[in-house]
């Protein structure tokens, strides 16, 4: 049997007009408007979008910046209207969009709370009820009586989101929620929910980049493009389609050369495996320089975490002559046991045998690919920082 949708998005399309010159005059305008000068232009933001989220469902919506998810959340929760589809909405919706929407600068942060939970449907008397705890998830209790407009851009958002959970709906719209706040906020909001979760009365939909999010807490999610849906399906699906196409896909293999033109030239790295791989599979890699003199060289590769912005894996070739004029190639493999639902991008620099870079790759030549475990559900595997487990021919 089944269940009740709680949103009907039957092919939604929406587009904004963008000016393209403003007439100087009256006599500029009725002369633009007789050669048929409209001074805009149509600007689509999404296109023949359709889908339906069921009461219960944690939804998740992602896509790169531009793609159009936050224009359909404004749709969704009756900001815009649509020019062409329809929206159906069945129960109460409270969204949280944008930073400062219904809040008052001028206000003092208590104020504030007030003013949120009259605009919510609260009574003065829920308010006070629930007033304590506001403040409490914000951790904004010495701050409350100062206006808004002294807040930081995280005390504000914190404000608002404690007070957005707490409101009487059934249905809940974040965007980008946990993108913004520090570390101990975030936790508030991963633990409100894991709580949510657990409530087949509310529906959340969710807007974010962090896949992460998608597969911990999402039952279904779709993925927009190019202001299109591609993708409607399980969440690991389409967090491993965005992943693959937020890859660089041109790898232009020019290298700059900071220390010396003259010495290595056209310094690649290949990736010879798959641009998804699993945890437990080995990564293979393909080297290749040309040095211009005599000398001693190694190359240096490693592989860097480009979610969390940390080096995970190091390794490098043994030190050896070579004859000017020659090309040098090694081929390795890494060992990536203990990484999961990363997206990795590979890095490397040519040194000599006294410790001086001859040649690094540049970012936009770096390879890159994800990762993805294979035992989803059981316990994360350990973090550990790997050096030396290259092995190379």
């Amino acid at each position: 049997m089944s269940k009740e949708i709680a949103i009907e998005v039957k092919n939604l399309s929406k587009h904004f007009r963008l000016p393209t010159e403003k007439p100087a005059g009256l006599k500029q305008a009725f002369l633009n408007w007789t050669r048929g000068v409209k001074g805009y232009k149509k600007q689509r933001v999404l296109h023949d979008v359709s889908f339906n989220v069921e009461k219960g469902d944690f939804f998740g919506i992602v896509g790169r910046n531009g793609s159009g998810k936050s224009t359909l959340l404004k749709l969704i929760s009756g900001i815009y209207e649509p020019d062409g589809g329809s929206v159906r909405v069945n129960g109460s919706l409270v969204s949280f969009i944008e930073l400062g929407v219904g809040f008052n600068s001028e206000l003092t942060g208590r104020e504030n709370v007030y003013l949120n939970g009259a605009l919510m449907g609260f009574s003065v008397k829920e308010v006070d009820e629930m007033y304590d705890d506001i403040v409490d998830f914000a951790e904004l209790g010495e701050f409350m009586n100062q206006k808004l407009k002294n807040y930081s851009s995280g005390m504000q958002v914190r404000l608002a989101f404690s007070c957005a959970i707490r409101a009487k709906s059934d249905i809940l719209v974040l965007d980008e929620v946990l993108a913004v706040g520090d570390e101990a906020f975030q936790r508030k909001c991963n633990l409100f929910f894991d709580d949510i979760k657990k409530d087949k009365m509310k529906t959340v939909v969710l807007v974010t980049h962090s896949m992460d999010a998608v597969r911990e807490y999402c039952n279904k999610a779709i993925l927009i493009d190019s202001n299109k849906m591609i993708i409607n399906g399980a969440p690991e699906d389409i967090a491993n389609e965005y992943s693959l196409r937020n890859l660089d896909p041109s790898f232009a293999n020019t290298q700059k050369d900071e220390a010396s033109d003259s010495i290595v030239k056209d310094f690649k790295i290949e990736l010879l495996s798959p641009k998804q791989v699993n945890q437990n599979e080995m990564i293979e890699i393909k080297i290749s320089y040309k040095v211009m003199q005599d000398i001693e060289t190694n190359a240096l590769v490693s592989l860097m975490d480009m979610d969390r912005s940390v080096s995970i894996i190091g390794g490098r070739t043994k030190t050896e002559l070579c004859k000017k004029n020659t090309e040098v190639i090694h081929t390795g493999a890494f060992d990536l046991s203990q990484i999961n639902d990363s997206t990795i991008k590979i890095m490397g620099e040519v040194w000599d045998s006294d410790g001086n870079i001859l040649c690094y790759l540049p970012d936009a030549s770096s390879p890159k690919f994800i990762v993805r475990r294979t035992d989803y559900g059981q316990s994360k595997a350990k973090w550990a920082i790997l050096f030396d487990r290259g092995k190379w021919r």
